[in-house]
């Protein structure tokens, strides 16, 4: 049996072989330079091959990768929050100093009000008693004393 199921041995045809047909190296004018701001129109790129072709296309720009930004070891979170705490403990410190001062500033100023209570008051008692003990200076009796429009005969 053949291969086309059928009980005829296939027909023999004549092979035709093409060959490709080269075309001429084409000779391409110089284009005119044109001035373009850069980076509005892409880069064109001409690329010369080994039979004399000279091969014209825009340049393509590779793909470049996103650059991967390195992030700290510690969050910026976690050092704002030690910073604050740092912060706060001085704060802290610093109030505790304040009020320690202010408390001692009261007691002194309390013992400065004593001590002149002290003094003054001794002061007074010392010149309460001493004049009833004093036998110096001058006495005047009074006996009959007249006082007539405002005038004081004695």
């Amino acid at each position: 049996m053949y291969p086309d199921h059928t009980h005829q041995p296939p027909v023999q045809r004549a092979v035709e072989v093409h060959q490709p047909t080269p075309y001429p190296p084409a000779t391409i004018a110089p284009s005119p330079v044109v001035t373009v701001q850069p980076g509005s129109v892409p880069a064109v790129a001409s690329i010369v091959l080994p039979d004399g072709r000279i091969v014209t296309g825009y340049a393509i720009d590779h793909a470049r990768p996103e650059p991967v930004t390195v992030k700290p070891a510690v969050s910026r979170t976690a050092v704002n929050v030690a910073l604050e705490g740092v912060g706060f403990l001085a704060v802290c410190s610093g109030l505790l100093l304040l009020t320690s001062f202010i408390a001692a500033l009261t007691a002194f100023i309390t013992q400065l009000i004593i001590l002149a209570a002290v003094i003054f008051g001794g002061w007074i008692a010392v010149q309460i008693f001493s004049t009833s003990g004093h036998q110096g200076g001058t006495t005047v009796n009074i006996r009959k004393a007249v006082i007539k429009r405002n005038h004081f005969h004695g």
